[in-house]
């Protein structure tokens, strides 16, 4: 496994590969993103550890989608138990993926705990565990200077387990190794990750401004806003279905074995 140098075109060329993907299989993927969302979800409704389960979970599941999208690309159907292939790969794997996750969910909390020390914990409590907040409270000072915190922390974390998955899942990298490559990876890639952010940023902005055009012009603002909803989740399903192209044109090495 070599580290592959791409081209900062390239980040287009991931957008426009997860999109085209994606209509391949639309029905299997958009179910997948939406089993995916559920599995989630139901994780975070068990007491005391349900959180920090949803979080362990996370890198498993993205690979899920990302074996999805690798099937997608085949011409395959990807059937639902694609979604738990991290926990098929054999025990050595399998407790790699655990340990991954682990560090994901401490990753996160500590994240959180950091953006705490500047609101007492607001955005922490909103985002964790769906308190409301008051319009005035989200518009203050503390929360506002949480939140970009949080979210400058969220990114380097983000990009240590952007490929960290795949490495341990296809190449049996070892956890933290994985993290190292990721990373390096994602700054020595700089370029073609900046550009295929700011695309899917100009992609979800674009289909925002179509609907609320729609809105003003159907003059039925609430029906339209219905309809983005699962406008939103089929567009966040696309972006997750790029991130197998990421990962697949950051390395220079031979098509991942089927999961």
């Amino acid at each position: 496994m070599k580290l592959n140098i791409v081209p900062a075109r390239t980040g287009i060329e991931w957008v426009k590969l997860g999109i085209q993907t994606f209509f391949k299989q639309p029905l299997a993927l958009a179910g997948l993103f939406f089993m995916f969302m559920a599995i989630m979800s139901i994780a975070t409704l068990i007491p005391f550890i349900g959180g920090a389960l949803a979080l362990a979970l996370l890198p498993a599941a993205t690979l899920g989608l990302m074996a999805a999208t690798q099937e997608a690309t085949k011409g395959k159907f990807p059937m639902p138990s694609i979604l738990i292939t991290a926990f098929r790969a054999g025990r050595q794997q399998l407790r790699s993926m655990l340990v991954l996750g682990a560090l994901y969910a401490a990753g996160f909390l500590l994240v959180m705990g950091i953006s705490a020390l500047f609101d007492g914990g607001q955005f922490a409590r909103m985002y964790l565990l769906g308190d409301r907040v008051s319009g005035d409270m989200i518009l203050s000072s503390d929360f506002q200077v949480a939140m970009w915190v949080a979210m400058g922390l969220y990114l380097p974390l983000s990009l240590l387990f952007w490929h960290a998955p795949a490495l341990v899942h296809w190449h049996g990298v070892p956890p933290l190794k994985s993290l190292f490559f990721s990373i390096v990876a994602c700054f020595r890639n700089f370029g073609a990750f900046t550009v295929y952010g700011l695309v899917w940023a100009a992609v979800f902005i674009a289909t925002g401004l179509v609907f609320t055009l729609l809105a003003a012009l159907a003059g039925s603002p609430e029906l339209v806003s219905v309809a983005m909803m699962p406008v939103a989740l089929l567009m966040a399903t696309m972006f997750f279905t790029s991130i197998y192209f990421t990962f697949r044109d950051s390395f220079s090495t031979t098509e991942p074995e089927t999961a």
